[in-house]
């Protein structure tokens, strides 16, 4: 249901730096007034007239000096049918630092307010045209860092999850209706046959939330990025892997050990998936200071890892170093690279196919390319089984797999208060729970200070 909000936002919606074209956005029902005030049109129309969906040519005023500050072309939106639900005013400027700048501070001088972060977006929710977790799906496109994700991020914006979680929802409702029948018609006889559908819909409530939750390890790498280590000692060809898979040379190469002496991060796409691969520095005992602070560092950032590139040099026996590396890679996900494999070979390879997953050890010659490919079909064989569709329904979102955690424990108490014994309306105070709950991922049912919060996230501008 759309509420009343008096005021009228503006803000810079497009990013900081230089370009082709800035622009400025305003929402609220003074939105026209404004920019009639600060917009001359070449023919001298006033922008009072202007319909919806249509755009005018002129230039924007500082109403203080009467100075032309710049040639644009603005365009009008009339509520309802806008993304806010309000009316929308956009100013196409000369982009750069200055222009916008100066256009935002005289729309801010003649009655706007400055937006909060996400307060375009936040407004469109709370006008009724997004659910909550459509609103949460716009950042994760505006972050994707690959096709896939980006695909992942629109479908949930359009209401992908959404539908999902209402259905569950209305599933809820109707067990709560049985529940009130059975309650207010005793005579009827009718409890146990409602007890036995409340529990077969209940379990199957769980089903599908648990399908919802196995689905979030895979939905957290795609919105966030899959956080890939590459570890090993010192010289054997981190850094050139890093620089292989990025086709640059970010990292520095050199014969001399301890040249990457702190990590170094960077997105790259894999297949659709995005992997923030982490070049660490080489884990070696060392006495140079700002080196053992790096190989602190590296063994932080493996506690932390979704997937672990152990690196072993196949031209050098084994050594402590690499021996104390697979004790504590012991457990962790990881694939293991056995680099320089153009050179005379003088690594146990078989040894090391014993100590981890053999399906996971690559042999590899980074410097003459051999194996690359080999190793980036691996990282999503290891993580998604070699699959990743947007097709499915996937829950991208921390906040939203804990409430459909919380969700299924209250329809659990529910069903086993009904398996137990215990009076019908025992279990609807649970499945009423449930059913909050997951109101609180669409926003139907969920507190202000948490809509307030998720908002902050939002860049401003949108």
């Amino acid at each position: 249901m759309a509420v009343a909000i008096d005021d009228t936002i503006v803000a810079i919606s497009t990013a900081v730096g230089e370009g082709g074209i800035g622009i400025v956005r305003m929402s609220g029902d003074k939105s026209l007034g404004i920019l009639n005030k600060v917009f001359k049109h070449v023919k001298g129309k006033e922008t009072l007239g202007m319909k919806s969906y249509t755009m005018r040519y002129g230039h924007i005023i500082d109403t203080s000096t009467g100075e032309t500050v710049d040639e644009v072309i603005v365009s009008f939106m009339k509520a309802p049918n806008t993304y806010t639900r309000e009316d929308v005013v956009e100013i196409y400027c000369h982009g750069g630092m200055v222009a916008v700048r100066k256009i935002l501070s005289i729309l801010l001088k003649n009655g706007a307010r400055l937006a909060e972060p996400g307060e375009f977006t936040k407004r469109a929710f709370l006008n009724g045209r997004i659910d909550l977790s459509q609103a949460e799906a716009v950042i994760d496109l505006i972050r994707a860092k690959t096709d896939e994700s980006m695909k992942i991020a629109f479908e949930q914006s359009q209401g992908k999850l959404s539908k999902k979680i209402k259905k569950l929802m209305d599933k809820l409702l109707g067990m709560l209706a049985h529940v009130e029948a059975a309650v207010a018609f005793p005579e009827d006889d009718i409890e146990n046959v409602v007890n036995q559908e409340i529990i077969d819909t209940g379990r199957e409530i769980q089903r599908e939330i648990d399908g919802l939750v196995e689905s979030a390890d895979t939905g957290k790498i795609l919105r966030e990025g899959l956080n890939t280590i590459i570890v090993g000692k010192p010289n054997v060809g981190k850094s050139s892997l890093l620089n292989e898979f990025l086709q640059e040379k970010r990292a520095i190469v050199t014969d001399i050990p301890g040249t990457t002496r702190d990590v170094i991060e960077e997105y790259i796409n894999i297949k659709g998936i995005p992997v923030k691969l982490v070049d660490t520095a080489g884990i070696r005992h060392t006495e140079d200071i700002v080196e053992r602070i790096g190989v602190e560092r590296s063994k932080e950032y493996i506690d932390r890892a979704d997937l672990i590139i152990f690196m072993i040099d196949a031209s050098r026996p084994l050594e402590n170093e690499d021996f104390e590396i697979i004790e504590y890679l012991k457990g962790k996900k990881t694939i293991v690279i056995v680099n320089k494999m153009d050179l005379p070979i003088k690594v146990d390879i078989d040894f090391i196919k014993d100590k981890f997953n053999r399906d996971f050890v690559i042999t590899t010659s980074i410097n003459t390319g051999e194996g690359i490919e080999a190793i980036k079909d691996k990282i999503v064989d290891m993580v998604f089984e070699g699959n990743v569709s947007s097709r499915d329904v996937y829950v991208t979102n921390v906040r939203h797999r804990d409430i459909l955690l919380k969700a299924k424990e209250s329809v659990g108490k529910g069903v086993e208060a009904l398996i137990a014994g215990l009076p019908i309306d025992f279990a609807s105070i649970d499945f009423r729970d449930a059913y909050l709950k997951l109101g609180e991922i669409t926003g139907d049912t969920v507190e202000e200070d948490i809509i307030d919060r998720i908002f902050t996230d939002f860049c401003i501008g949108k």
